[in-house]
């Protein structure tokens, strides 16, 4: 069972988001945005939740080597990782600035950041982020989102607000997605028919018994959204939840959101959907997995592209009626029926996809200062997220589905209702 005291909203709101605003007790911080081009505060300033594997090792120590902007707070369900968090971003700052702050929500109500970057488990990816923007922050966000009924509402609220909202991919600012993408679009392999997208084999991980919390969590904040459940020991790591379809969608949504993307962006669907899916996939029994393990997905577009999915590791491959192009291996050998392909000039003029961008962290904090659409939008991870759950619920259902993009609509009553998921609490009002 939980041993760790469960917090009630009205105890937590009280020095959070719901409770600071309320009252009026926020601290009077001027936002960088409103002091003169001079002052040190000029630089946009982040909070950054979820410091983990990823939160810490990549976008925290991304965003710690840009000039334009500072971090001065962090926040984590683990005490430990705020501590770590902490150490190194004074480290970098060369002070004792950066705030350790236990609830997301107390640092969402801070007047003195500008932008949230958001780097926690799945579930609570567009939840955290919908609050982000709520509070008037800008947001860098990692992919996937849970549903594609929160997607979309996320989108919208996003187009809405006019904020500047990134998510954490890299894919298409990589030269050999990018090359192969190129090439597709301009008719390098002529009329695209098939592509063949391989993503990792994800382990079984053997059923654990309830344990108690570990005093350095705050396993409610952890669990957030999710249903209620008992804590065990690997439930936390990063392995193992996305493996949870409470928490995340195996590795069809976790390694799908890259690889699919550069499939989609290729045939030019990067702001659509397949309009047809069908599959089926095995879940191990007697396991914590949730969610399948080895599936098999054939999608089907409104051009007629057909788009097959599989566990094995990660490779794609795009077949077209004068040749084919590929990458095996995340980043890896670029591939292709004749090397050539890739060597034929592209007028940029005429080019069918836009120049290579910049790094999603850079391109976040550019997009803050000019205004412009950052390289993943909302939209963007909406429209990704959308074709993994349609795979997702496909094998649920174990029947072929169509679904029209325009509606975002099954032609199925019981996949319709597995768009959307109820929370376990509002964590937005007392």
């Amino acid at each position: 069972m939980n041993t760790f005291p469960s917090l009630s909203r009205r105890s937590v709101l009280k020095s959070g988001l719901g409770g600071i605003l309320a009252a009026g007790l926020a601290p009077q911080f001027i936002p960088a945005r409103l002091l003169g081009a001079d002052a040190p505060s000029k630089k946009i300033t982040l909070g950054c939740i979820g410091v983990g594997k990823h939160g810490f090792g990549v976008n925290l120590q991304s965003f710690l080597q840009e000039d334009g902007c500072r971090v001065i707070a962090v926040c984590d369900a683990f005490k430990s990782r705020r501590a770590n968090a902490v150490e190194a971003v004074n480290k970098k700052n060369g002070g004792t600035g950066c705030a350790d702050i236990a609830d997301f929500r107390e640092l969402l109500a801070r007047k003195d950041i500008d932008a949230a970057v958001i780097s926690t488990p799945d579930h609570w990816h567009i939840p955290m982020a919908t609050m982000a923007v709520e509070a008037g922050k800008h947001v860098f966000c990692e992919k996937p989102t849970l549903t594609i009924a929160e997607g979309r509402a996320f989108a919208d609220l996003v187009a809405r607000n006019k904020a500047v909202f990134a998510t954490g991919l890299e894919d298409r600012s990589l030269i050999k997605y990018h090359k192969l993408c190129e090439v597709v679009r301009n008719g390098g392999i002529g009329k695209v028919r098939r592509i063949r997208i391989t993503l990792p084999k994800k382990p079984v991980f053997p059923k654990e018994a309830a344990a108690p919390v570990p005093e350095d969590l705050n396993f409610n904040l952890w669990l957030g959204p999710a249903p209620q459940r008992d804590y065990f020991p690997s439930l936390t790591n990063d392995q193992v939840w996305r493996q949870m379809r409470d928490f995340s969608g195996g590795s069809l949504t976790d390694w799908g959101a890259h690889l699919i993307d550069s499939a989609q962006v290729a045939i030019g669907a990067e702001n659509s959907s397949p309009v047809k899916v069908e599959g089926k996939g095995e879940i191990p029994p007697d396991s914590i997995n949730t969610v399948p393990q080895t599936y098999q997905l054939t999608y089907t577009y409104g051009n007629g592209v057909v788009m097959e999915v599989s566990a094995d590791k990660p490779a794609i491959r795009i077949e077209g009626s004068d040749g084919w192009v590929g990458v095996d291996g995340w980043d890896g050998v670029l591939k292709a029926s004749d090397m050539e392909i890739f060597r034929r000039p592209i007028d940029p003029a005429t080019n069918k996809l836009w120049p290579l961008p910049k790094r999603e962290h850079p391109n976040f904090l550019e997009a803050i200062r000019n205004g412009k659409a950052p390289t993943y939008t909302a939209e963007a991870l909406h429209r990704l997220s959308t074709t993994m759950h349609l795979g997702l619920i496909a094998m649920e259902l174990g029947r072929p589905l169509r679904w029209d993009p325009k509606t975002e609509s099954f032609d199925d009553e019981q996949a319709n209702a597995l768009r959307s998921r109820v929370s376990r609490e509002d964590w937005r009002h007392d």
